[in-house]
């Protein structure tokens, strides 16, 4: 029987350096989510080691069991909030029979997390055209190859596709795969956490009946 991995303790006074730049109360003066969005996450570009972009992407099956995985977010506006996909993976197969979900960012090194949640709906042909295009050659072929959330017999299976399919583009253009696109995640709400002392954080969560109502917000206990 091996020893359990050791759990961090809790965290003492001096643990909890705020990093942020801002005072305590602004955070409350703040009337559009999206602007403070974008506040944070160029703060978190400046300080995370990799990926600050990187998020947690909620989703419900089928059975109602909820499912999770990290994404990329790719893009961002009064619109929504944009991430890429196989839509025959199985977040895609989700979004399809439930076009809801909700989103986690997590800034460790700026200790503020932000959580979203909205519908979501496909984006245009020319968005995700657009982005597609924008990616490595070798990401445009894998996204060929890989049959995303299926059983794969090998490493070298994968492998042979990829091969397969470079061989198939050879030096020409790599085209978007009809079972390859993006969503956007709607949100009707928003909330924004930052780290305070003894776990008295700060909490300020922005709701709205529909995306077309405006914001309303108000602050939550800890």
């Amino acid at each position: 029987m091996t020893d359990k991995p050791l759990i961090p303790p809790s965290p003492s006074e001096a643990d909890y350096h705020d990093t942020a730049r801002d005072e305590p109360g602004e955070l409350f003066s703040r009337q559009d989510p999206i602007a403070l969005f974008a506040d944070w996450m160029a703060m978190a570009v400046k300080k995370e080691p990799n990926d600050a972009n990187a998020l947690c992407l909620a989703t419900v099956d089928a059975d109602g069991m909820p499912d999770a995985r990290m994404v990329l977010l790719k893009d961002f506006d009064e619109r929504g909030f944009v991430f890429y996909t196989n839509t025959l993976s199985a977040k895609g197969r989700e979004l399809a029979a439930n076009p809801k979900a909700a989103m986690v960012f997590h800034w460790k090194s700026i200790r503020r997390q932000v959580r979203l949640r909205g519908g979501v709906s496909p984006v245009s042909e020319a968005e995700a055209d657009a982005y597609f295009a924008s990616r490595a050659r070798d990401s445009r072929i894998g996204a060929w190859a890989s049959k995303q959330s299926q059983p794969l017999e090998s490493r070298f299976a994968l492998e042979k596709r990829v091969a397969a399919k470079a061989a198939k583009f050879g030096l020409g253009p790599v085209p978007r795969p009809p079972f390859w696109s993006g969503y956007r995640l709607i949100p009707v709400q928003m909330e924004f956490w930052r780290d305070r002392p003894f776990r008295l954080h700060d909490r300020l969560q922005f709701f709205r009946a529909n995306p077309e109502a405006p914001w309303q917000s108000r602050r939550l206990y800890p």
